[in-house]
């Protein structure tokens, strides 16, 4: 549409909220009055031809038929919309035979709300409409609203009219309407100083998104076409969507044979999604409220095209119920099956962190694919994002596995890399994810990487964050690029910058890698002292106010009731100190049998240090084994666990003493054949596995305990061999590790920053020397014009 009339009705209206919402609305209430009564006077334009029809209608269905409840389709058919109003009320009619009673008034706008079929009333109560028509009347400014709204000078409906003054007002379509909507949101947003733009995408990326997933298939389009978007805000990528195919396959719109579907959480979009569905004829059923993430709506359901702008960066942590059982994921949109090291399938979680659910959503749209054998290509999906979903998340987290299905699968087609600024709400950089699960033959197994940030044209006033937008020649290049699966290098200026669009093309397996566990032996020296065991006469989870109890009062704390008489103190301690107790902690806190039992062990560990002396030993193997036989000899019994804390209290890490065994093992026959297989490796090569033959004793072999503090983690290349790997980049370094292979994990993540840097020389001495000698003489020269000096020096600096 023309923008400059685009311009003009959002200005109208803008004016409106000044004119007569002023000191009866604060400013950020403006849009819950003038968004609906924009999509009033939409319908309501759109309903007046066919009122007459539509009481005539009636008057059939009550009086000629005696039906009790109206036939929908028939008053459908008679209004020419899929929706109608059966009252007798239009908003040119409420506001002819207004007096200046408002109550009298509200009750005929009432009545003519009333009148609405189902759908409509549905957005009348999604928007609040009635209670916002309550308000305006008591407070006298409603009949001002509905004069403004029904001015001779705004024109609402698809067809050209004329203004009192006889100029032409140029009809407004169904696109035109949804460029009103959106940036009148823009606009209402910007004054509240929150997100412009939050629920919209830029034409020109919907633009783009429709031809990267529509027009490789335009000549295979099925007879029946669905299209979904799981965040459809205002409708836009779902109409936009509809207008691509009809304009491209010429097609006519009222063949019944395109059907939108979507879901939104936001109340007030949803309503101005679902009658934009109801203008352009589309069937508004298919439009669902509330969230995706909560309830799978459409389960069962799958789509030929897919396309969606999420919320990227925010929590779905709300929503968490419905998905998770405790640790578990329970909703198997969000649950997918990979294989690990070996191969062995296993289903794993396929949801990222609860601070960003922008992937859920993705997800969601990938258990919707149709299968290829279920129409000619499968689906296509479109999906904007940032840059978190390439990379956030190690190998084995949720975020991960997400981007490990897709890829593996070979779902994914390309990542386009989005100019900064181009979104109203946002700076940061973002990127399209096209996805297909039919590729032809050259783009099986291949990814496109596509970098267009450097594609763009200014805009000449921000919008928002956006001061950027693409031209059309820019989309040609880019859906060409995407087309075609080919590596373009960008275009150099004259300043030697790289211009225009550069691409990529990787193999499925270069964005995958093996995370692995590099071990290192633990090495102790242990020694019994008071300092040593002196930690043990308390609880490690309540070290801290357990010792300030202590130190307050000594042995009485054995006392039975002595600590609850100090229960007000000692919770006094903990609440300035920051020590948050819930009922469970506070009560083992308070426990006598729990102060009692960490006694007991202290008082084991003081008889083993009585009994072994205070000697330091720098074989731990040897030092255990004397502690177990002086526990014999004194006939004390602990359990493992205390065993364990009393070792763990008097030893240190010490890297000059002896490895800690962990144990021994025969390996021999078919055990080590076992062993090897699984490892892929030779006999000779199992000590970089964690194996160390013992000397002199053939089949015999040591593992040692791992240190925790020393494990170190490498990535190793999907394509590439980790012992491989870990013989030229570990070993050499550090020649007691070994390879963890029970801690392997596969990731995936995708790095433009990595594909797409380019190295710029630094500049030469000389060269910047000169640049500030020639600024120097640009100064010099400035301050001369301005004083007048023309021809004088006014430095004495010598350049030479």
């Amino acid at each position: 549409m023309n923008h400059a009339v685009h311009n003009k009705i959002v200005s109208f209206i803008w004016s409106i909220a000044d004119d007569c919402l002023r000191d009866i609305y604060v400013r950020g209430k403006y849009r819950d009055v003038i968004l609906p009564m924009v999509v009033l006077r939409r319908l309501d334009s759109l309903l007046e031809p066919s009122k007459e029809a539509v009481l005539r209608e009636v008057d059939f269905q009550k009086n000629q038929m005696g039906l009790v409840e109206l036939d929908g389709k028939g008053l459908e058919d008679a209004a020419g919309f899929v929706f109608y109003n059966t009252s007798k009320w239009t908003l040119k009619k409420l506001f002819a035979v207004a007096g200046n009673n408002q109550q009298v008034l509200k009750a005929n706008v009432e009545e003519y709300l009333s009148g609405f079929s189902a759908n409509v009333k549905e957005i009348i109560e999604k928007f609040n409409l009635k209670a916002q028509i309550r308000h305006m009347a008591a407070k006298d400014v409603l009949l001002d609203v509905l004069e403004k709204f029904t001015s001779p000078y705004l024109n609402l409906t698809p067809q050209e009219k004329l203004d009192p003054d006889g100029n032409p007002m140029p009809p407004l379509s169904n696109l035109g309407m949804g460029y009103v909507f959106e940036e009148l949101i823009r606009k209402f947003n910007e004054e509240n100083n929150e997100e412009a733009g939050e629920h919209f995408t830029p034409r020109e990326v919907i633009e783009l998104m429709t031809r990267l997933v529509f027009e490789p298939v335009k000549d295979r389009m099925p007879p029946v076409i669905t299209i979904y978007d799981p965040a459809c805000g205002s409708g836009g990528m779902l109409t936009e969507s509809q207008t691509f195919i009809q304009r491209e396959t010429g097609r006519q719109a009222d063949d019944g044979y395109i059907y939108l579907y979507g879901k939104e959480i936001n109340d007030e979009t949803y309503a101005i999604c679902k009658s934009d569905m109801m203008i352009k004829g589309n069937d508004p059923g298919f439009i669902r409220p509330n969230s995706t993430l909560s309830t799978d709506e459409f389960s069962g359901t799958r789509f030929d095209f897919m396309l969606s702008n999420p919320p990227y960066g925010k929590s779905w942590a709300s929503e968490q119920k419905f998905i998770k059982d405790g640790a578990n994921i329970i909703d198997p949109r969000f649950r997918v099956t990979l294989k690990n090291y070996w191969g062995d399938p296993m289903e794993v979680d396929a949801a990222p962190r609860s601070s960003d659910g922008q992937l859920l959503f993705l997800m969601e749209m990938v258990s919707k694919m149709k299968t290829p054998d279920q129409n000619v290509f499968g689906s296509r999906i479109a999906s904007v994002h940032n840059g978190s979903s390439l990379f956030t998340g190690d190998a084995g987290s949720g975020e991960s596995n997400i981007r490990r299905h897709i890829i593996e699968n070979d779902l994914l087609e390309a990542v386009i890399q989005l100019p900064n600024n181009l979104f109203y709400n946002t700076g940061i950089t973002t990127y399209i994810w096209l996805l297909s699960n039919n590729k032809c033959d050259g783009k099986q197994g291949k990814v496109l990487l596509v970098d267009a940030s450097r594609c763009f044209q200014k805009l000449r006033k921000n919008l928002g964050n956006k001061n950027c937008e693409f031209s059309a020649e820019h989309i040609r290049q880019i859906a060409g690029a995407c087309a075609g699966m080919q590596s373009i290098e960008p275009v150099q200026d004259k300043n030697g910058e790289d211009t225009g669009i550069a691409a990529k093309v990787f193999e499925n397996k270069d964005f995958g890698y093996y995370k692995v566990a590099v071990e290192r032996p633990d090495r102790r020296s242990a020694q019994f002292t008071e300092a040593r065991i002196a930690p043990l006469r308390f609880d490690k989870a309540f070290a801290v106010p357990m010792e300030w109890i202590y130190a307050q009062w000594g042995d009485d704390v054995y006392t039975q009731g002595f600590l609850a008489d100090h229960e007000k103190k000692i919770l006094a301690f903990c609440q300035d100190n920051g020590i948050a107790l819930n009922t469970k902690s506070r009560k083992k806190l308070f426990s006598l049998s729990v102060w009692k039992k960490q006694k007991a062990l202290i008082d084991a560990a003081q008889e083993l240090m009585d009994a072994m002396g205070q000697d330091e030993s720098k074989d731990f193997n040897r030092f255990t084994s004397q502690v177990d036989a002086t526990l014999k000899t004194l006939n004390l019994k602990l359990s493992a666990p205390e065993k364990k804390a009393v070792l763990t209290a008097v030893s240190r890490y010490d890297e000059t003493a002896r490895r800690v065994v962990k144990k021994k093992v025969k390996l021999s026959g078919d055990k080590l054949e076992t062993l090897l297989d699984h490892l892929g490796c030779r006999q000779t090569d199992l000590p970089d596995f964690g194996f160390y033959p013992v000397p002199d004793k053939k089949g015999e072999y040591r593992t040692f305990e791992p240190c925790p503090d020393l494990r170190d983690h490498e990535s190793v290349p999907l394509q590439g061999d980790i012992h491989e790997f870990f013989k030229a980049e570990v070993l050499p370094h550090v020649p007691d590790a070994w390879i963890n292979m029970d801690s392997v994990k596969i990731g995936y993540e995708i790095s433009f920053n990595k594909y797409f840097y380019r190295h710029k020389p630094l500049r030469s001495m000389e060269a910047v020397a000169q640049d500030i000698l020639n600024l120097e003489n640009r100064a010099e020269g400035l301050i001369a014009e301005i004083l007048g000096l023309d021809g004088v020096a006014v430095s004495g600096v010598d350049h030479d």
